[in-house]
């Protein structure tokens, strides 16, 4: 029997999710899927500077699931970049971080630092 998903703690959704080129038509074969927790460790590990164990911490599962997560988030990324797909981040196994802004810590955008996002009504989609 398989072991039950983990779900990754994020702290907030991002501000936009969709982007690509402007002059294209985002049908199905020009898309690229990025989940919220994939979008998660880029932003700790790449924006944040969070090393790998201390974006797990932060995310509440293993290293091991960060790395994984994570070569394939910047895989998709190079997708998009190089072969000019429109890549789009929703979905996943994920929940917001509840914990009050003030006491969620370093690399959380909801504690003052960067911006403020609204919309938390779509977690666990």
């Amino acid at each position: 029997m398989a072991r039950p998903m983990k779900w990754r703690k994020v702290c907030c959704l991002p501000d936009s999710s969709k982007f690509g080129p402007l002059d294209l038509k985002a049908d199905e074969n020009q898309r690229v899927h990025m989940t919220i927790d994939e979008y998660e460790t880029i932003r700790l590990i790449d924006l944040e500077d969070f090393t790998q164990e201390e974006c797990a911490a932060k995310m509440n599962v293993a290293r091991t699931t960060v790395q994984g997560i994570y070569i394939s988030a910047r895989k998709k990324l190079a997708q998009s970049l190089v072969d000019g797909k429109v890549l789009f981040i929703e979905g996943g196994n994920y929940r917001l971080c509840d914990e009050p802004p003030n006491q969620c810590g370093h690399g959380c955008r909801r504690n003052g630092r960067g911006r403020n996002f609204a919309d938390n009504s779509k977690a666990g989609k």
